[in-house]
């Protein structure tokens, strides 16, 4: 006999935030549509959700004339190697991934946008989906907000 304890909410929460300048322009703060089996697919979940409206902001400011570079900040380094290398960087415990999520791997090798590596504890958008201290939130809630 087997028992299996099953919770019933195991998706993540994507959260994320725009910045042109000081403040940002738009933030989003939501739970996944799916369920994920690790933190690193549930980051690259996330990456995926904020991408439409990244690249919408990019192609909407290009059409008014604007030069502008999109720039995702991740904190997970496997979630960075799949975004880069796709498949390439796949193993036994990502194989399983949609190939949708890939869509990210193609917009890097246009140049459409960069990941870039950032800190836990230097990532804005923690403020949408963590919970956080005081002290932090305080930081994040003023920066977020342009104060």
């Amino acid at each position: 006999d087997a028992a299996f304890a099953v919770h019933p909410d195991m998706k993540s929460h994507t959260g994320y935030t725009m910045t042109m300048g000081e403040g940002a322009i738009i933030s989003s703060s939501r739970k996944q549509k799916l369920n994920t089996r690790s933190s690193t697919e549930s980051e690259l979940v996330a990456c995926d959700d904020a991408m439409t409206q990244v690249l919408w902001t990019k192609q909407f400011l290009e059409h008014q004339g604007y030069e502008t570079d999109a720039i995702m900040h991740q904190d997970n380094t496997s979630t960075i190697q799949l975004e880069k290398n796709g498949k390439a960087s796949s193993h036994k415990r990502t194989r399983h991934i949609n190939i949708r999520y890939f869509f990210i791997k193609d917009q890097i090798d246009k140049g459409v946008i960069q990941i870039q590596y950032c800190p836990t504890d230097k990532m804005d958008a923690d403020f949408m989906s963590k919970a956080t201290q005081a002290e932090t939130f305080n930081r994040l809630r003023n920066k977020i907000m342009g104060m």
